[in-house]
């Protein structure tokens, strides 16, 4: 919130009728509508009943009344939607304030236990994940982008904050022919998928991962099939994003939907595209660097949290490329 140092002020008001139902639709599931309209605005909501007190900057306190009074006349003809709670919050000015992060360090709360960021690079990752809907990690094996992008969707989902994890992965060999592979989409799909399903069987447990896999609360997902889908209240992974072609990664982007976050992880020094076909992934960081909104994360050889051997193997390459 830009204006986090100035004093805040509140607003009590009653909704007319009184009527649960109406009240209960307001909300919305576990008071889902209620959390957009205070991540919209940077404020805090709370209400016993119909009566509603909002606390925040005095500028947007209407604003966020006219939208409660909006949205609560619209319950008496249809059960709302996250869409037109967004749509409400957006034509009222909302979505601009993102919410404070603090200096501290941030962890991820699982069931399994905490994730602690290491290192600036991976402390400022995370803070723009919980603040940006999209997000672009970018940098060589072992720097932590992958395995913390499904530590914060794990938390999102743990927490109501997502309702799915789509994990989306180009289907592009590794300089290798891998042939027929047997099996259903998932089955077919999974070798490519193993380093994000690796991270979810450490945070959630193989059990549980498997049923929410059957309950299609953790979705995999081919790059190509995601074409025409609109993906609302999801916590999106796209891995390996290198090897995206320029109209894929734009197809990809255009499929973020309300309530929901979009991660992108990726090293662009590993490009397995076939030809001279450019990398989507570096044409995006090109394209959409002005962009306000979109998050950026740059990973480096020093950013690497596997043996310490890794590191030095990344920079002996890079020096032989520089070379080259």
């Amino acid at each position: 919130m830009s204006q986090s140092s100035a004093p805040l002020d509140s607003v009590s008001f009653e909704l007319s009728p009184a009527d649960n139902p109406r009240l209960a639709n307001l909300c919305g599931h576990l008071d889902e509508h209620l959390r957009m309209m205070e991540r919209g605005f940077g404020v805090e909501i709370n209400n016993r009943g119909v009566k509603f007190q909002v606390i925040g900057h005095a500028e947007v306190l209407n604003n966020v009344q006219t939208v409660i009074h909006d949205l609560y006349a619209q319950t008496s003809q249809s059960i709302l939607a996250p869409e037109q709670v967004h749509l409400a919050i957006r034509q009222q000015g909302g979505e601009d304030h993102q919410p404070v992060v603090e200096d501290k360090d941030v962890v991820i709360k699982t069931k399994r236990g905490l994730v602690k960021a290491r290192g600036e690079n991976q402390q400022a990752y995370l803070r723009r994940i919980m603040t940006h809907d999209i997000n672009f990690g970018v940098g060589p094996a072992g720097t932590g982008k992958t395995y913390l992008a499904v530590a914060c969707a794990v938390e999102a989902l743990e927490r109501d904050l997502a309702r799915r994890i789509v994990l989306v992965r180009p289907a592009v060999e590794a300089g290798e022919r891998l042939g027929f592979l047997p099996g259903d989409l998932a089955q077919k799909v999974d070798p490519y998928l193993r380093p994000l399903f690796d991270a979810l069987y450490e945070m959630l447990g193989f059990e549980r991962v498997a049923k929410l896999i059957e309950r299609n609360v953790i979705e995999v997902a081919p790059l190509a099939y995601m074409r025409g889908r609109t993906l609302n209240e999801a916590f999106i992974i796209l891995d390996e994003a290198q090897n995206t072609t320029v109209e894929q990664m734009k197809m990809f982007l255009t499929r973020l939907g309300y309530n929901s976050t979009a991660v992108i992880t990726g090293d662009i020094t590993q490009v397995d595209l076939p030809g001279s076909q450019k990398s989507g992934l570096r044409h995006a960081i090109e394209v959409l660097k002005e962009v306000e909104g979109i998050g950026f994360t740059f990973f480096q050889a020093k950013d690497v949290v596997r043996h310490a051997l890794v590191q030095k193997v990344i920079l002996a390459y890079e020096k032989a490329e520089q070379k080259s």
